[in-house]
């Protein structure tokens, strides 16, 4: 029967008492499943299309001193992996993991137990690489724009540092003030550097034809190199150095929250229409606008001026602007590629803002207070600004982990995508369509494996920064679940049938005498009355309480099920789909409110039972239940008499 009983609140948990608590925690819960601030997908495009379109301030000048003259192919290679690959994975991802947990949800579900929870961690490691590097190196790279502006240079050109870190405080303010704001802000910033781009672009194109020689030299210089096949396999082998441009799809469906869909019980279908439409948008004007830039800047930037330190480095398309359109021109757009570029973090918080609360809260390795909107801003700014002092606002020192980070999330969601795929053949009707999309897609993750291997032999620092990353993750992670492992750890309490419901108030309010039991015999219970009324004065039934727990014990919060009878004038509580012993009986006996608690104690090896209890959920149950108790009574205040707690021998 589910009947469910109030839950008993956290300790810290009671609502905030000044004015400056309650704003912290009035914000959105972000672990709910249905947002009540949604936007339409072409809205929410810009938030995510900020981390897209931002690329293209660095992307051709990275293609230019990887590739050269090969650069147009090498990115015509990218755009092929994107729509033929990253496109369609991504597009699976929001169809199968649509509360804006991405390929991370789908992997979780491939495993159990504490494997998964492993794995999970894992990939929060990578993603938080990827997103917190994208937001520090993006306001790092925003700040180099502005303190070389020959405005600003004499006045900035010594505090990179305190630039890039006030553009981090800027960012993080946007979120402080809601989803809402940092939508708006993405449309004003994407939109117009969208125009300008597109329109240095074009009249770079013209250019181009009125000098067609520029494409004549361009093809000579490709004869030199070899023929088609040569010169495509070359690509192929550069294609690695040019994979940032594919970044942002985990942030487009890590944010598919905030899009709106009706939300149904099985699939919310509009909203996965929606989230697609906004991938597939985004993908093909950030390929166009690639493969433009990409030709042009080639064509039109000579070898001398695109070398590290030369003008047009880092700044390919803006080097075109100020050149074929004027300084006035060049102005306007170098303060809209500053914009873009310190914003295209906000993509990538918002997916950092959807993506924790869904996962370490509820498997305690967070505390909860993470599940709110400016808290966890403020964790995730304090995070940014330490990597940003670590790197002392270098943009090429972050390049590599950042790399890193995009493509390790790139093949997890194509493995899980394959996956999936391979598991429905034996399910679908259509078992040779399954089989051809499964093996479609290891193809796609051989492709993306291959980038990332090439990435990291070319720039281990990304791998050991990635590293890093996932070794505080799961420290961070460990620590919190020792801390918050004497919380009561309880979501419901449901009756399983009806005469456990009827059984129920007569077990409410000093009643009974509350005896926790490992064994769950006739016999046992009868020894265990036999010796506590031998021992101590007891008057009236005892409430004898055995805990089921779950195969897997790595979860944080249970969903318990009650079973009470009566035997012998005494109660027995049978308690299922437990996670911890020592939680659940002080659950119960909060909710019971018991004359005495009678705890029996092991003493056996007390570190081999703590970990039993932090791993398993069992252990030394007698003195943590002890400890639970204790320390739920000392936040709390109530009038009446606690019970009397035993700590006795077994």
């Amino acid at each position: 029967m589910k009947i469910q009983i109030p839950a008993i609140p956290v300790p810290r948990t009671a609502a905030p008492r000044t004015t400056i608590g309650r704003w912290f925690f009035s914000g959105d819960r972000l672990d709910a499943p249905q947002r009540p601030d949604t936007h339409p997908w072409y809205d929410v495009l810009w938030l995510t299309g900020v981390d897209y379109f931002s690329t293209l301030g660095y992307q051709p000048g990275i293609a230019l001193i990887a590739a050269a003259s090969l650069a147009p192919t090498a990115t015509f290679l990218l755009v092929l992996v994107t729509l033929l690959g990253a496109l369609p994975v991504y597009s699976q991802v929001a169809s199968r993991s649509y509360a804006g947990q991405g390929s991370i949800a789908m992997l979780e579900d491939l495993f159990s137990g504490w494997t998964s929870k492993i794995v999970v961690l894992v990939l929060l490691g990578f993603a938080g690489t990827d997103f917190i590097i994208t937001i520090t190196l993006s306001a790092a790279d925003a700040t180099q724009h502005l303190i070389e502006n020959p405005l600003f240079n004499p006045y900035l050109g010594e505090f990179r540092l305190g630039v890039t870190l006030f553009f981090l405080m800027l960012l993080s303010s946007v979120f402080l003030k809601g989803f809402r704001e940092a939508i708006g802000i993405a449309k004003l910033v994407a939109i117009p550097y969208l125009g300008l781009t597109l329109a240095i672009l074009l009249r770079a194109l013209l250019e181009i034809l009125n000098e067609p020689h520029l494409i004549q030299e361009w093809h000579m210089d490709l004869r030199q190199r070899g023929d088609w096949t040569s010169l495509l396999l070359a690509s192929a082998f550069l294609f690695p150095k040019l994979a940032l441009g594919m970044s942002g799809y985990e942030t487009g469906v890590s944010v598919m929250p905030l899009i709106k869909g009706e939300l149904t019980e099985k699939k919310p279908e509009s909203r996965i229409r929606a989230t697609r439409k906004m991938l597939a948008v985004a993908a093909i004007l950030m390929c166009g606008m690639l493969v433009l830039s990409s030709w042009v800047t080639t064509l039109l930037i000579p070898e001398e001026m695109y070398r590290n330190g030369a003008p047009a480095s880092g700044r390919a398309i803006a080097f075109l602007c100020h050149k074929y359109l004027g300084s006035s021109f060049g102005t306007v757009y170098d303060a809209f590629t500053i914009l873009i570029l310190w914003f295209a973090g906000a993509s990538a918080l918002a997916g950092m803002l959807n993506l924790i609360p869904r996962y370490l809260p509820r498997f305690g390795m967070a505390p909860r207070s993470l599940v709110y909107r400016r808290p966890l801003v403020i964790v995730l700014f304090l995070i940014a600004a330490v990597i940003t002092y670590v790197f002392d606002a270098d943009v090429e020192a972050q390049g590599g982990a950042y790399a890193t980070g995009v493509l390790a999330l790139m093949l997890s969601a194509a493995v899980a995508v394959a996956i999936s795929f391979w598991k429905e053949r034996l399910e679908s009707r259509a078992k040779n369509k399954s089989t051809a999309l499964s093996l479609y897609f290891w193809i796609v993750s051989a492709i993306f494996a291959f980038t990332l291997i090439d990435n990291v032999v070319e720039r281990p620092d990304g791998a050991i920064i990635s590293s890093i990353f996932i070794l505080l993750t799961l420290t961070a992670s460990g620590i919190s679940r020792f801390m918050r492992s004497t919380e009561m750890r309880v979501a419901q309490v449901s009756f399983g049938d009806g005469n456990s419901l009827d059984l129920w108030p007569f077990l409410k309010g000093k009643k009974v005498h509350l005896v926790p039991m490992r064994t769950n015999t006739t016999e046992a219970r009868q020894r265990k009355t036999t010796h506590l009324r031998k021992y101590y004065v007891i008057e009236g039934p005892i409430a004898f309480i055995h805990v089921r727990l779950l195969d897997n014990r790595s979860e944080f919060l249970s969903e318990l099920e009650l079973h009470i009878s009566k035997e012998a004038g005494n109660f027995v509580i049978t308690v299922n789909k437990a996670i911890a012993v020592a939680n659940t009986v002080a659950y119960i006996s909060e909710l019971i409110d018991p004359k005495s608690i009678f705890i029996g104690l092991t003493g056996r090896n007390l570190m081999a039972q703590s970990l039993n209890y932090l791993l398993l959920g069992e252990g030394e149950t007698g003195m943590m239940i002890y400890k639970i108790l204790l320390k739920y009574w000392e936040w709390t205040t109530e009038e009446d008499v606690r019970p009397l707690l035993f700590l006795m021998s077994e």
